[in-house]
């Protein structure tokens, strides 16, 4: 293995926080405890300082490997429980490859 991490980076506007705090997150956290995830950043309203955009919340995940966090998101477990968080939050999601060390 590289060496090389992986990453999910989200910007969210959760709509029904008692929704998605109650029914998503408690979901979630075990599918990425699986995958060896760790959160790096979960915040809301971030500073940005360029760009003009107002994002509501960010999460920032590590993954041992880019091609964890893809075996993560794409996994069943994961898709079983995805609509969880469309029924709560909308938002934009990428995956990441780190720098190669």
């Amino acid at each position: 293995m590289s060496g090389q991490k992986g990453y999910i980076y989200a910007e969210l506007a959760v709509n029904d926080s008692s929704y998605f705090f109650s029914e998503y997150m408690p979901r979630v956290k075990p599918v990425l405890e699986q995958y060896d995830a760790k959160f790096l950043v979960a915040q809301d309203d971030p500073e940005v300082i360029e760009g003009g955009r107002k994002v509501k919340r960010i999460v920032f995940i590590e993954f041992d490997s880019p091609e964890k966090a893809r075996e993560f998101y794409y996994s069943k477990d994961y898709q079983d429980i995805i609509q969880y968080r469309f029924d709560s939050a909308s938002a934009h999601l990428y995956l990441l490859d780190g720098v190669a060390p």
